[in-house]
């Protein structure tokens, strides 16, 4: 997208009206749209107690702490990001029928429309839903009907990103690409790549294949990178996968070049400071580049991630966004801005979005 085309989506458009107090609240009244949030990570607890009990399942640890993967009893104690994602192999596994995919899907919907979100971007990972091995096409039906009847009901849209696991193979990853060009499965609208960068190494090549037959069959491509990998990771996911949106990308803040690249090309970074955080990315909020990856003009949104295990909204990070970073109102403007043009949501749907950010609605 060229910086022309977004520069609206910047911090730099004054709302009318007077200024107002900063809450959560206030947040939620915002139109806004969220790019990086995974299915898998939005579990709560009680839907993980009803669903280990259905099938039978011990929980992994106790569970007053379920969602401090520290406390698990596969855990070395780190609680870092291999834990964290052993843990959501274990609650999508819970997932065993049509119906319960199907009530996940449409409970995700509700829980993004009480945070005032109008358009999601949602990531969905097959290999962690190990219930579905070999299924894959009637996981994607009941998802996609939990969240039609979501819709039907009045609640917020989601569409779907089929994310590849990075330990996948080549072959593996065109099958994936063939099968969405070929059943075109209800609500998918994009091809994703995500898992931990650490331990898998710098592996997009393999997928290049992949990538480039998605974009031809007219899927849009978003990649996890610059996460726990450096600014390779995300020099990786442009040159070689072509991403149009860079899931985290947080990394780039290290490399000037690629810094300049990215306020460039207005590529957006679907940035998650909680996660970051959680994760041992970041020491503390304080220390996060969100701001700095702004201010040198790169395109930024901020999102969950994974909300429920981090025990989160979008509009409590946006609020404790706005008190670290002395953000103000116009700010979480341009940031709701920022999310809707870096959305994948058809023209109509950020067309009616971004009405609800003229000046003359922010005033009411």
């Amino acid at each position: 997208m060229p910086a022309d085309a977004v520069a609206s989506t910047l911090p730099a458009t004054r709302a009318a009206g007077p200024a107002r107090r900063i809450d959560e609240t206030w947040i939620r009244a915002l139109p806004k749209a969220e790019t990086h949030v995974h299915l898998e990570g939005n579990f709560e607890l009680v839907d993980l107690l009803d669903l280990a009990k259905a099938a039978g399942e011990r929980l992994p640890g106790p569970a007053a702490t379920l969602f401090d993967v520290s406390t698990h009893d596969a855990s070395d104690g780190s609680g870092d990001l291999a834990d964290f994602l052993r843990f959501l192999d274990w609650e999508c596994g819970l997932v065993r029928t049509a119906e319960q995919a199907a009530r996940h899907a449409y409970t995700f919907a509700a829980r993004q429309t009480a945070s005032g979100i109008g358009y999601t971007d949602a990531i969905i990972n097959p290999t962690h839903w190990g219930a579905w091995a070999g299924r894959v096409p009637e996981l994607f039906d009941a998802l996609a009907a939990g969240l039609e009847q979501a819709e039907q009901d009045g609640l917020a849209e989601v569409r779907l990103c089929y994310s590849l696991l990075r330990q996948q193979s080549a072959s593996e990853a065109r099958e994936v690409v063939e099968w969405l060009r070929d059943a075109r499965p209800r609500r998918v609208v994009a091809l994703s790549i995500d898992g931990d960068e650490r331990s898998a190494g710098r592996v997009s090549g393999r997928f290049a294949e992949a990538f480039s037959l998605a974009k031809e069959a007219g899927f849009r491509r978003t990649v996890h990178a610059g996460e726990s990998s450096g600014p390779e990771g995300v020099w990786d996911a442009i040159q070689l996968l072509h991403a149009e949106r860079i899931d985290h990308g947080v990394r780039a803040v290290e490399d000037p070049e690629l810094l300049r690249y990215l306020a460039d090309t207005q590529i957006p970074l679907g940035v998650c400071p909680r996660s970051n955080v959680v994760l041992g990315i970041y020491d503390d909020w304080r220390d996060h580049p969100l701001v700095a990856l702004r201010d040198a003009g790169v395109n930024v949104t901020i999102n969950t991630d994974d909300p429920a295990p981090l025990g989160t909204t979008l509009e409590a990070d946006w609020a404790v966004c706005a008190e670290t970073f002395g953000l103000d109102q116009d700010d979480l403007v341009g940031f709701a801005r920022a999310s809707i043009a870096a959305s994948f949501a058809d023209d109509a749907t950020k067309a009616r979005l971004e009405a609800g950010l003229r000046p003359s609605a922010l005033s009411r």
